[in-house]
């Protein structure tokens, strides 16, 4: 599967979308405290983190005996590049445009 498709499957799910919420307003969380936060099994936030490691929207690194999951907003930020960028562009030259015309009035 392409590496688009497996953000876009990754993001798909709202439960993953909280996980990346979470290690946005704190990185290097382990899974207990991923997992003390969703009312869910701790099988079901490794599987949840499994589909957001193999997007590459998490890393983990080992600590110990603890294992830290770090947010990677690479990914997210190619899909913005690719995706949305290039459709607000022209919105926004059209607003500079409409702006120094009415500047120029």
């Amino acid at each position: 599967m392409p590496d688009d498709d497996l953000v876009f499957k990754a993001l798909a799910d709202p439960t993953r979308r909280f996980l990346l919420d979470l290690l946005f307003a704190r990185d290097g969380r382990t899974l207990t405290e991923l997992e003390s936060e969703l009312a869910m099994t701790r099988f079901g936030v490794m599987k949840h983190l499994r589909v957001l490691e193999e997007a590459g929207l998490v890393v983990t690194r080992r600590s110990g005996r603890e294992k830290l999951h770090f947010l990677n907003p690479v990914p997210i930020h190619q899909i913005h590049d690719r995706w949305i960028d290039k459709y607000t562009a022209h919105h926004a030259s059209a607003l500079v445009d409409l702006k120094t015309e009415l500047e120029d009035r």
